[in-house]
């Protein structure tokens, strides 16, 4: 038996989790003198809360290597242990990962170079690879071939939280609050960026991003796609939805919401599109 483990950051729901046998290890979580475990006793809404309240983003704290080394400690007896990590770019998370695996000869740490379900659905390729029988370096092998090949962005709704991240300025929250600017963010070798601008009704903006997204990486396979969000309103995932569908039928399509890294920097109704985009 292969054990997978993940950071948090994967955002993939307690059902995919367990059919694919993956084992999560929690981002800590500050918000004001508490700390919470991503995923285990946070909730996205406890994060707008917090932020409605007191106008200062929660705070992640990246997995340490004593963490890692916990964790890899109890699988030492394990055929082997693949973990995947949120991206390099992003985090420390990784080179903690790949600082405590030394200890471990069985133990691969796989930089995603992706987050949320970017991450998450090569944590389940990885898996659907066990399950053939493939050993671990083999899997690792494919696994980093292929993640250039995930297609991850989101459309947001507000400036806002990138605002307070530092991740755009005064006066670019204040045109895009002014012009009801939706813009959308893409992960592009490991790090994420502002991509192309909307404007209008949320509901009316995703359906243009999935259309352009669709046009731009054209190659979706269809074995597994997801949404995901940050508590997105019904309308909003519908109109992703409806437009997905009307563009191409995915053999499997999977809504998965958002943990703390993604609802923590993007903000309520944030809402993306995540597949590998190399179908033959």
């Amino acid at each position: 038996m292969i054990k997978i483990l993940c950071d948090s950051s994967l955002d993939l729901s307690k059902k995919l989790i367990e059919e694919f046998e993956l084992t999560v290890v929690p981002f800590g979580v500050t918000m004001g003198d508490k700390e919470y475990k991503d995923g285990v006793d946070l909730t996205p809404q406890m994060i707008f809360d917090h932020v409605e309240s007191t106008g200062v983003l929660p705070k992640t704290s990246a997995l340490n290597e004593y963490q890692w080394q916990e964790e890899f400690e109890k699988y030492k007896d394990e055929e082997a242990v693949i973990c995947l990590t949120i991206s390099s770019k992003a985090s420390v998370t990784y080179a903690n990962a790949k600082k405590a695996a030394e200890n471990y000869s069985n133990v691969y740490v796989i930089d995603s170079l992706s987050l949320s379900s970017g991450m998450g659905i090569q944590a389940i390729y990885a898996r659907k690879l066990a399950r053939q029988g493939l050993s671990a370096g083999e899997i690792v092998k494919k696994v980093e071939d292929r993640r250039a090949n995930v297609q991850i962005s989101f459309a947001t709704y507000k400036l806002n939280y990138l605002h307070k991240g530092g991740r755009c300025s005064s006066v670019q929250l204040l045109g895009a609050n002014l012009l009801k600017i939706r813009p959308s963010i893409i992960m592009t070798n490991g790090s994420l960026g502002m991509h192309k601008k909307y404007m209008g009704p949320m509901a009316k903006v995703c359906k243009k991003y999935v259309a352009d997204t669709l046009e731009e990486f054209n190659k979706p396979n269809k074995e597994l796609v997801f949404i995901t969000h940050a508590s997105a309103t019904p309308d909003i995932v519908g109109a992703v939805r409806e437009e997905l569908l009307s563009k191409f039928q995915p053999d499997r399509l999977e809504e998965t919401v958002a943990g703390a890294t993604v609802t923590s920097h993007c903000g309520e109704n944030t809402i993306g599109i995540i597949y590998y985009n190399d179908q033959i």
